[in-house]
């Protein structure tokens, strides 16, 4: 359900499981936590892309795992933190609706690209579920304080062109994978430590 594809430094995840929305299990947030674990040690690696099969990026956690307790497992904090602390360009490349606690992975990427159909919303409030403890903060960066409440207390679905506006997303595109090729071809041509050090300056970590 998580499918590994690398190539000339560049590395692409994808969510292959459509027929039910890409929710994600717990094997499935293992595999990507190790995949991401292993791509920021590949030294042949400079760019990482998020992306998924058919209509929805992700939906978050699967409703029957959610249930016996995925919602508040600590493997979401364990995959955002690794996509966060991640010394490659990494980029979500939704190619549909993202919801929930798949938002952490989104939120945690230097670059959200979406196709012009894509909403983002995080119904935890609705859910009684509290948000994975850095979603918040990284939500807030990227949208403001209010408009992070906007999304994690009052439920609001946001679509491509509000959240283009907002800085949810950087791109609205037809193709966004061919669009985060594009995007990651600087990085891919450089040399692995100066894309690390220019992210790190950017973020403050360097």
């Amino acid at each position: 359900m998580i499918e590994v594809s690398t190539t000339s430094g560049l590395c692409i995840l994808t969510l292959n499981r459509p027929k039910k929305a890409n929710a994600l299990t717990a094997e499935m947030l293992v595999a990507l936590r190790d995949a991401v674990v292993k791509a920021n040690g590949d030294s042949d690696l400079r760019a990482l892309v998020f992306t998924g099969v058919g209509k929805v990026f992700s939906a978050g956690a699967d409703l029957e795992a959610a249930k016996g307790g995925l919602a508040v497992d600590p493997l979401w904090e364990e995959f955002s933190g690794a996509v966060a602390d991640s010394p490659l360009l990494t980029i979500a490349a939704l190619n549909g609706t993202v919801a929930g606690g798949a938002m952490g992975m989104v939120l945690a990427c230097d670059l959200r690209l979406a196709v012009p159909s894509a909403k983002a919303f995080y119904p935890v409030m609705k859910l009684g579920f509290l948000p994975q403890p850095s979603d918040p903060l990284r939500l807030a960066a990227l949208v403001g304080p209010a408009r992070a409440k906007l999304i994690l207390m009052a439920g609001q679905k946001i679509d491509a062109p509000e959240a283009l506006a907002m800085g949810l997303f950087d791109r609205i595109s037809d193709d966004p994978m061919a669009k985060a090729r594009i995007l990651a071809a600087d990085a891919l041509d450089a040399d692995r430590a100066h894309v690390s050090a220019i992210k790190g300056m950017v973020t403050g970590s360097a």
